[in-house]
């Protein structure tokens, strides 16, 4: 396995490097500590694995995408410090296949090396916990349909996306905007599109990640779904 490690501190690529080659047999044919970097170790470099945190400076989650749109055979493993479920999501629709946090044991980690090298989807406990409280289906999450384009909710949209995810059904948003339920459902769907989610659970991590809605009202029903 051809590994490449992205991460902008150079003691966390060190003890990576150090770990992996102990423990693993992996090729770590490049380090980088940036965007820029890792693009051009990509480009020169046959690659299985990157093993990246695109939280950390230098890096940013576009980066995902662009891998993979120059190679989809390409595996993503990140590893980073505590994410939201939002951050997950997102992640997993720019194309990361597995997904570890630094705090993980070193056994975890390195077992997220050799199944993501094997093509295989791989979560901490720690991430699918995550998962399971945002009633998260990975396999149901739209890949296909990630870009990068900025997503335009109209005003209309917003209300209705914050009374979603205030636990209103559809029947009481029609009710509450004077529009028919059939329009709702509709607004519901085109909602669900342009985000890029299946589910309600979608919506409302949005409406929180939006500030449309405070976290504690992060609220999960069925309608609709």
């Amino acid at each position: 396995m051809n590994l490449v490690l992205a991460d902008s501190n150079d003691l966390v690529r060190v003890g990576l490097r150090s770990v992996i080659s102990s423990k693993l047999d992996v090729n770590v044919v490049g380090e980088a500590k940036s965007n820029d970097e890792l693009m051009e170790i990509v480009r020169s470099f046959d690659t299985d694995v990157v093993l990246i945190d695109f939280t950390s400076p230098g890096f940013d989650i576009d980066i995902v995408n662009k891998i993979r749109s120059r190679n989809d055979k390409v595996e993503i493993l990140a590893l980073t410090p505590e994410q939201s479920a939002q951050t997950l999501v997102d992640a997993l629709k720019a194309g990361v296949t597995s997904y570890v946090k630094k705090d993980c044991s070193i056994p975890e980690i390195l077992d997220a090396v050799c199944e993501t090298g094997k093509r295989n989807k791989f979560f901490c406990g720690q991430i699918l916990e995550t998962i399971q409280e945002a009633n998260l289906d990975v396999d149901e999450i739209n890949f296909k349909d990630f870009s990068c384009d900025p997503v335009l909710i109209s005003k209309r949209e917003q209300e209705i996306i914050t009374m979603i995810a205030e636990g209103y059904t559809n029947a009481q948003i029609a009710d509450k905007l004077f529009l028919s339920a059939h329009t709702v459902n509709t607004h519901r769907k085109n909602i669900m599109s342009k985000l890029g989610v299946k589910n309600t659970a979608g919506i409302v991590m949005y409406a929180v990640k939006s500030n449309l809605i405070s976290p504690n009202k992060f609220l999960f029903t069925a309608e609709g779904e």
